[in-house]
């Protein structure tokens, strides 16, 4: 996953995030050293954190671009 890169791109601690995301940032560490896997409710939450696609989030694609079906 690339949290910890999309993480540091934007200057977000990791207590900054757990906090923005109500999450704990020991869960937070672990989803980037890999101890730990994210939920699918929460890889949700990252990506539109980030405004970003998950596949992207998941490393599936370099394209980061979020699509989004509006009518």
């Amino acid at each position: 996953m690339r949290l910890k890169e999309l993480r540091k791109q934007k200057n977000i601690t990791q207590l900054k995030l757990a906090m923005d995301l109500n999450m704990n940032q020991n869960t937070i560490s672990r989803y980037e050293n890999g101890e730990r896997e994210a939920g699918y409710r929460e890889l949700i939450l990252i990506a539109d954190y980030f405004h970003v696609s998950l596949d992207y989030l998941l490393e599936r694609s370099d394209d980061p671009t979020f699509y989004s079906e509006q009518t």
